[in-house]
């Protein structure tokens, strides 16, 4: 089986870390390893400085970052990824919960995160987070990650991964964060007409019409799911159609 580095960043919230400590200990899966920055003990230069420091302390095979106030949806939610990782692919990703709700995970990077970042495994390497960018930084290390996998090895999971602790930095600053993920866009090659456009009325609907939004949020989704296992076990030499998640 491989080793999972959980990588836990955390400053100024004791009852969010609580939380997240609980649901690691929780886990029925005993191959993982627990990273924690502490920000309170060593100064950083912003959250993706620190968990860059936890990449250089990891030794697993695949990187899961689960920041204070975040959970794993259930105890064997890493049982259930350790199926998918101990085929070896390059990127795995899942749905989460936010809010209470059920957010499916998105098959398009072009158009922003697929997912939330605690519902990703990526593949240990020596990428780092660009701490250029202060908001959207998971979004180039994401889809760093995602244009450097082998095609056929990116997986995904049909089921909620994490619950996502809501007012975070990425949605306090949501306008700070569109820019960078333009910008981000634009260095990386990423073609995505009327984006911005999309994004800000989703915003608005989500601020204004929850409901509506969620219910739209929970029905479309831009491609049909890959799901690795599936594929491999019905015809391995033909994959079936995957997400459109290379760059």
């Amino acid at each position: 089986m491989p080793l999972i580095s959980v990588i836990t960043i955390t400053k100024g919230n004791p009852q969010g870390f609580a939380r997240t400590h609980a649901s690691i200990k929780a886990q029925d899966f005993k191959d993982h390893e627990w990273v924690v920055v502490d920000g309170d003990k060593e100064p950083d230069n912003g959250i993706y400085d620190a968990m860059n420091k936890g990449i250089a302390r990891a030794c697993g095979d695949y990187l899961i970052f689960m920041n204070a106030g975040d959970a794993f949806t259930s105890p064997n939610t890493l049982s259930q990824a350790a199926a998918y990782l101990q085929e070896g692919p390059d990127f795995v990703y899942g749905d989460a919960l936010e809010g209470g709700h059920h957010k499916p995970a998105r098959h398009d990077i072009a158009h922003g995160m697929i997912t939330h970042h605690q519902a990703m495994f990526y593949r240990r390497s020596d990428r780092q987070y660009d701490t250029r960018y202060r908001i959207a930084a998971d979004y180039k290390y994401t889809a760093q990650a995602i244009a450097e996998a082998d095609a056929d090895k990116i997986a995904y999971m049909p089921f909620p991964v994490c619950i996502f602790e809501t007012g975070g930095v990425s949605q306090r600053r949501v306008a700070e964060g569109r820019a960078e993920q333009n910008a981000i866009r634009q260095e990386l090659g990423i073609k995505a007409p009327m984006i911005s456009s999309m994004q800000i009325a989703a915003a608005f609907l989500k601020r204004v019409a929850p409901p509506v939004y969620w219910a739209l949020r929970s029905r479309f989704k831009t491609a049909r799911a890959y799901d690795a296992r599936a594929s491999a076990k019905s015809n391995p030499a033909t994959p079936s159609k995957k997400p459109n998640l290379k760059i």
